[in-house]
């Protein structure tokens, strides 16, 4: 594959990313607001709904539209639901990254959870996209 190629994969990553950053900040707020009244509920189990929602929205980008051509067959519900599982791990393993990366800029730069966040996102998002580049949805050698 060449760099014009994954250029335009991780444009495509980035863009659709947006999508799940939107329903986890969603997801979130309705949990928070309308169904959960403990701070566990607030603070623990809302967020949790949430990722996990925004993780399946952006594997769903993923699979149909990011790496849409590396999937032989789109309509095995079999195939979905293993890449399913092996992406789903493999970005809560991104997200505990995130965090570290996160406590770390803040550690050494003192900078708002905001700005550490923002960084740290955009580190961990180059290790997410290479998970879906050449392990989740990696081009089958024939």
């Amino acid at each position: 594959m060449n760099l014009k190629q994954v250029s335009y994969r991780l444009a495509k990553f980035v863009f659709t990313s947006g999508a799940g950053t939107v329903v986890d900040t969603v997801v979130l707020w309705l949990l928070s607001h309308f169904v959960f009244e403990s701070y566990s509920g607030d603070y623990l189990l809302a967020p949790f709904i949430s990722f996990e929602c925004a993780v399946f929205t952006n594997f769903c980008c993923f699979f149909f539209f990011v790496w849409k051509d590396r999937i032989a067959d789109r309509h095995s519900v079999r195939l979905f639901f293993r890449k399913y599982g092996l992406y789903n791990a493999s970005a809560t393993m991104v997200f505990l990254l995130k965090m570290g990366i996160l406590l770390l800029i803040e550690l050494f730069t003192g900078w708002n959870v905001v700005i550490c966040n923002l960084a740290a996102l955009c580190l961990s998002g180059l290790v997410n996209f290479s998970m879906g580049e050449w392990v989740i949805f990696r081009k089958n050698r024939q």
